[in-house]
């Protein structure tokens, strides 16, 4: 699968390693945070204490109650005091989710976690380290169960396994990515449409690019231009936009501009910027509650989003207020309380930020 996050990784404040760890699994609130001192990873808590002292080669964000870290070139798994529940022992690892977390075997490179992994197979162990399903999959992007269930490719179909590991919707699509809210996009030939549990096709294949559903809305791609469809397929938001994100807190991130590439897959829709682009928000009638104005925009966390002015991150209200003036050249969600920023682009350091911009652990840490 080609997946369409690749251009707004920055977008998505997925920047790198600690960025994109610092986005933990969504409905789950964060605890500690990792951190790199010295050149080892270790994790804060929300006050800024380290909490498990700097040790690993690198650490993930914790998902239900374990952690990825990284050991002489191998991955494992810690619990919240730091001590090691599964062995470092993977070439790539995933965080939980559902009980069940991705494992590689055999595969090259990486930075840590699952990013930039080549070759090998993956598949599930439980929280004790057992093999519940063996690896015998590729994956790139969607690594995790949803709602019961995970994509997988085979012999070139996609369809779909449940925990055990037994095929619950026969592989037929060309490309097939995850649940949300009972629905999954699936590709057939040129167009995508969407499947439920059963792999009964409910809204058919008509759209050029699709996302997932969140708050009861998808973002679709017709002709190169984005709107929104509801759950039965109905068109609610007209294609209108130049990228369209998926709705979070009732209001959704979109584009407007005159030109854009699109890239191919999944859930953030990123564009080649112009000068004539800008990002605003929308809300569910597709009324702009906050007009475009800015370079690049995060979706809306915690109430508070990242957005972009003359080259820097600050933070907005979900009234457009700026609550946090720019000043970072990267920036995060926030995601307990805390968002991760940092400066610089080839070699990034990054620390922590409270709601009111002060910082609890400095770069310079």
């Amino acid at each position: 699968m080609k997946p369409i996050i690749f251009i707004v990784v920055i977008i998505c404040g997925i920047l790198f390693s600690i960025s994109y760890i610092h986005q933990g699994v969504a409905g789950e609130t964060s605890k500690l945070f990792p951190i790199i001192q010295n050149g080892k990873w270790g994790y804060i808590d929300k006050s800024g204490h380290i909490i498990i002292k700097p040790q690993f080669d690198h650490a993930s964000h914790f998902s239900e109650g374990l952690a990825v870290i990284k050991v002489s070139n191998k991955l494992g798994y810690i619990d919240i005091t730091g001590k090691v529940v599964i062995a470092a022992q993977f070439d790539g690892a995933d965080g939980f989710s559902e009980g069940l977390a991705a494992v590689n075997i055999g595969g090259k490179g990486g930075i840590g976690g699952r990013w930039l992994i080549e070759g090998g197979k993956w598949g599930f162990i439980d929280k004790t380290g057992k093999m519940i399903i063996k690896p015998q999959y590729n994956m790139e992007w969607e690594y995790s169960f949803s709602e019961g269930l995970k994509s997988v490719e085979i012999e070139g179909k996609y369809g779909f396994i449940d925990r055990t590991g037994k095929v619950a919707i026969v592989p037929q699509f060309d490309e097939a990515w995850d649940f949300r809210e009972g629905l999954a996009p699936v590709r057939m030939g040129a167009k995508r449409g969407y499947i439920n549990k059963s792999g009964k096709m409910i809204i058919k294949p008509q759209f050029d690019r699709p996302s997932n559903f969140s708050e009861g809305l998808a973002a679709i791609e017709i002709n190169n231009e984005w709107g929104y469809i509801n759950s039965s397929g109905k068109m609610v938001i007209k294609p209108k936009f130049r990228m369209a994100s998926p709705f979070s807190e009732g209001l959704a991130c979109v584009k407007k501009g005159k030109y854009g590439i699109l890239s191919d897959g999944l859930s953030w829709i990123g564009m080649t910027r112009y000068a004539e682009e800008k990002y605003g928000y929308i809300d569910k009638t597709g009324n702009f509650i906050i007009n475009p104005r800015y370079e690049y925009a995060h979706n809306f966390s915690e109430d508070l989003a990242a957005v972009k002015i003359s080259g820097k991150y600050g933070y907005i209200s979900r009234t457009g207020e700026m609550m946090i003036k720019p000043q970072f050249e990267r920036a995060s969600n926030f995601l307990g309380g805390l968002a991760w920023v940092g400066f610089g682009h080839f070699v990034v350091k990054g620390g922590y930020i409270d709601r009111t911009g002060k910082y609890i652990w400095n770069p310079t840490n």
